[in-house]
């Protein structure tokens, strides 16, 4: 099954994420099909930048969004 999920990356205990989509048979921070964004929750507010036309096309497609993902994209307004 194909999912949008996060990629950590970052320092330790300085994280950022990057949104990917990826299966779900692969590892956390390991290989993915495509990058549709980022999420840095250390900013005040956090920054979220993602790509909402690429989003669409991939839950159209298919593709489930994790929960943190879901709660992301609808602050977004996007899906």
């Amino acid at each position: 099954m194909v999912k949008i999920r996060l990629k950590r990356m970052g320092a330790k205990k300085n994280p950022f994420y990057r949104v990917v989509v990826a299966d779900s048979r692969y590892p956390r921070d390991g290989r993915f099909i495509a990058e549709i964004g980022y999420y840095d929750p250390s900013t005040n507010p956090a920054t979220v930048k993602i790509d909402a036309e690429a989003a669409t096309k991939w839950i159209a497609n298919g593709a489930q969004p994790t929960e943190t993902v879901k709660a992301i994209l609808k602050k977004s307004n996007i899906g």
